[in-house]
């Protein structure tokens, strides 16, 4: 039996990446599987896709409903599409400062929106969102992501404070530099990808890049049933770069 057995979970960025992992973790322990995401491919056939734009809330409520319309309800929701941001804060545009809050942080709030009506008839009911270091750390040519990130972690705490007395859950992972398709996106455009990769790896106090399946575990944790006094947490999943402060090596 597993810890998700007889509970729906949906989500966002479900595609590849953090949200693929977590998609298959969570059907392997046991959950119905929904994935959000604008597209989506070879996917197992017994997770239902539904292709959702989170910056839409029209369509992120029609999204809602067509997975509860198929499997009958909903009990977990992992708020994980987000998009990246480089440079200082002279190099973002009004733009792009718009179009990344309205993925990263107004996306959360819309999915969380649709979803609570729903959440509060589950058994079980959770909500994890992916945050980043980048919310508790300083990080150089981030200025936007960053924002965006420590406003996901405000936002899990205030969700959390809001739901806690009807039961209903809400945490937030943070992981640290993670290898994934964007991140392996931003390695290829450095003018040296091996040394960039190095660089990031020698960052985080354990050495290498965080694992997309190490962070499946970990939202897969916090939105277990068996983690039911566990809410307005943010879970770092980065190595140690968060607390760890070590000596150089000799």
């Amino acid at each position: 039996m597993g810890d998700f057995d007889g509970l729906v979970a949906l989500v966002t960025g479900g595609g590849s990446g953090i949200g693929r992992s977590t998609a298959e973790l969570l059907s392997d322990r046991g959950a119905r599987v929904a994935v959000l995401d604008l597209v989506a491919s070879d996917l197992p056939a017994d997770m239902f896709f539904v292709q959702a734009d989170v910056t839409d809330d029209g369509s992120v409520r029609d999204a809602v409903e067509a997975v509860v319309g198929h499997f009958g309800g909903l009990d977990v929701v992992v708020n994980n599409a987000g998009i990246g941001a480089q440079g200082d804060v002279t190099a973002a545009t009004d733009e792009e400062w718009l179009r990344v809050f309205d993925v990263n942080v107004f996306g959360m709030a819309r999915v969380a929106r649709a979803s609570l009506p729903h959440l509060r008839s589950s058994r079980a009911p959770a909500i994890v969102n992916t945050g980043s270091i980048a919310g508790t750390a300083g990080l150089p040519q981030r200025a936007v992501y960053t924002a965006s990130k420590g406003a996901v972690h405000a936002l899990t705490r205030a969700l959390a404070a809001d739901h806690v007395r009807e039961g209903i859950r809400v945490n937030a992972v943070a992981p640290g530099t993670a290898d994934t398709p964007w991140v392996r996106r931003l390695l290829d455009s450095a003018p040296d990808p091996a040394a960039e990769r190095a660089a990031l790896e020698a960052r985080q106090p354990h050495g290498r890049l965080v694992q997309a399946e190490e962070i499946a575990a970990a939202i897969a944790f916090l939105a277990s049933p068996m983690s039911g006094s566990t809410t307005g947490t943010v879970l770092a999943v980065d190595g140690g770069m968060d607390g760890l402060r070590l000596r150089p090596q000799a």
